[in-house]
């Protein structure tokens, strides 16, 4: 029988997710019986402002009647861009991700734009945003990093990372780099499999490791989270997840790099570890390796598991959690105080004021974010013209492909169990077409692999062809359907703009007469980014924004 102490002891190295708008039954058990001591709240959780708002404050009241010492750490995946668990309507705002970010140039603008999404989430209640992503995306293969990265090299990159460390800890929100000791250079997702990284640690030096150094410097209210990637060069094994390594997080993260702050793994139950050692083994090696929290995000039986596997440990004395406990209790005192603290934070009465505040703030920074970061990937050619005039359009874009279906969705679709299509960009792609309506008619066309006969121009009246490419240096089907479309447009004197709106990748093999063709890249399938890039497609504004990645 494990005793009430550890039990208590051993829930505050553990952040777990669950399903549902209000308190479960699941997450009450987590809390009152195992003293939970840090929830994720995704988009399955995040309905509006004053649902969140509700829901956390009711987990706070559920761990303060509990007996719990310190307040719950409310964490959640927000990095903005793509990844925005809270930006939803009448929750958070809609803030220019990574990539986005990386291509204005301008760090200061970042640390303005994650010090105001981290604004909005501390007065809904959160504390602990899952970001910003450290990684360089070194791979344009990567399926699971790309734009969630600030581009391709190590300085900007670090520059940028330690510029929303700085921003968020300055709304008081703790930051978290990920994916240490780096995830970009790789063309294998760890939500399904372990991808093997063979660099050098002279490699990794250069690479990866220098905007975790950045990091590291920027001092309060920061953590790190862990990846699960395997780094031979450096652990001496091709199947140990770093996540897994005390070589990793305690020789290097901590020993060699100097971060004394809190760690906490990627989630558990990626196929990377549920597939290798499996979640409850890999809960307790991670611990052993120098992790202080474990992550799980979305299945009871498997959390509950991993926390007696960890309690078993402790009691055994196999591993011992005095020192990561010390390093969660100071984290928790710096970002939440007492109780007496959170709870007025809550009932503070100028909140409605405070609320409406950030986001005038807030859209204010975005929109300066997503105006600056629209870039011109590929001029156009001799006799194209650009900027376009008004007149009527026909908007191009592709049909619905899974994206990433591990990453929480970035339109609100939730995760199935037999593969649910997800980040497929459908509403975001009604939002443009909403844009380019209010300049003048405009005709939606969905394009579809294999029917190109579909996509056919002919017997259309039309002025300007819009066609968006989404990550089609991998699904090249689309460079077959637009070359197809360009050639009837160049044919019927029909101005051509083409939209890239995930990775800027689409066009690296791309041949004549696709390469004659202006291209924006707005980095993100999100409607202000197409907002904006509707702007410079009529010359409202300059793209003034510039690839953070090299197109080779």
């Amino acid at each position: 029988m494990v005793s009430d102490t550890l039990r208590r002891q051993v829930g505050q190295h553990f952040v777990l997710g669950f399903d549902g708008l209000e308190v479960t039954a699941d997450i009450r058990m987590l809390i009152q019986q195992h003293h939970l001591g840090s929830v994720i709240l995704m988009k399955r959780n995040v309905q509006d402002a004053t649902q969140v708002r509700k829901l956390i404050f009711d987990l706070q009241i559920l761990a303060k009647e509990a007996g719990h010492e310190q307040p719950l750490l409310i964490g959640t995946d927000q990095e903005n861009g793509l990844v925005s668990a809270f930006s939803k309507a009448d929750a958070l705002s809609q803030f220019p991700g990574a990539m986005a970010l990386g291509a204005t140039g301008d760090p200061e603008l970042a640390e303005r734009v994650y010090a105001a999404s981290a604004a909005q989430l501390r007065l809904l209640g959160v504390h602990w945003a899952y970001g910003p992503v450290a990684d360089v995306n070194l791979d344009a293969r990567n399926p699971v990093i790309g734009v969630r990265s600030f581009g391709d090299d190590p300085k900007n990159v670090g520059a940028f990372v330690a510029a929303a460390g700085r921003g968020m800890s300055a709304s008081r929100i703790a930051s978290c780099a990920k994916h240490f000791p780096g995830h970009g250079d790789t063309h294998v997702d760890s939500h399904f499999a372990l991808p093997v990284i063979s660099k050098s640690r002279e490699e990794m030096e250069k690479a990866e490791l220098l905007p975790f150094r950045n990091y590291c410097d920027v001092g309060e209210l920061t953590t790190v989270m862990t990846g699960h990637m395997a780094l031979p060069a450096l652990t001496g094994s091709a199947e140990e997840p770093a996540s897994l390594s005390k070589k990793i997080t305690t020789d290097l993260l901590r020993g060699e790099l100097g971060f004394e702050g809190v760690v906490v793994t990627d989630c558990l139950e990626m196929d990377a570890i549920a597939n290798s050692c499996g979640i409850p083994s890999g809960s307790v090696r991670a611990l052993e390796a120098g992790a202080d929290i474990n992550m799980i995000c979305h299945t009871l039986a498997q959390q509950v598991e991993s926390i007696e596997f960890v309690c078993s440990a402790v009691e055994s004395g196999k591993l011992s959690l005095e020192r990561s406990a010390q390093r969660i209790r100071a984290l928790k005192a710096s970002l939440l105080g007492s109780w007496n603290d959170i709870l007025a934070e809550h009932n503070a009465s100028n909140w409605n004021a405070k609320w409406e505040k950030a986001n005038v703030d807030g859209e204010r920074v975005a929109a300066e974010g997503y105006a600056k970061s629209v870039a011109l990937v590929q001029e156009a050619g001799p006799g194209i013209k650009f900027p376009i005039d008004v007149g009527s359009t026909i908007l191009y874009t592709p049909q619905p492909e899974s994206l990433n279906r591990a990453v929480d969705d970035a339109e609100g679709v939730q995760r199935g169990k037999n593969g649910t299509v997800r980040n497929t960009a459908t509403a975001s792609f009604l939002s443009l077409y909403n844009a380019l309506s209010q300049r003048a008619p405009t005709e939606h066309v969905v394009y579809w692999k294999n029917e190109t006969e579909q996509a056919s121009l002919a017997g259309k009246a039309i002025k300007n062809l819009v066609f968006v490419l989404r990550n089609a240096n991998t699904s090249v089907w689309q460079l077959e359907v637009l070359n197809k479309v360009s050639k009837e447009a160049e044919a019927s004197g029909v101005n051509v703009v083409l939209l890239s709106c995930c990775t800027p990748y689409d066009l690296m093999d791309a041949t004549e007469p696709i390469t004659s063709y202006p291209c924006l890249a707005t980095f993100e399938f999100t409607p202000p980014a197409f907002e904006a890039a509707v702007s410079v497609m009529f010359g409202d504004i300059l793209p003034r924004g510039r690839v953070p990645v090299a197109l080779k």
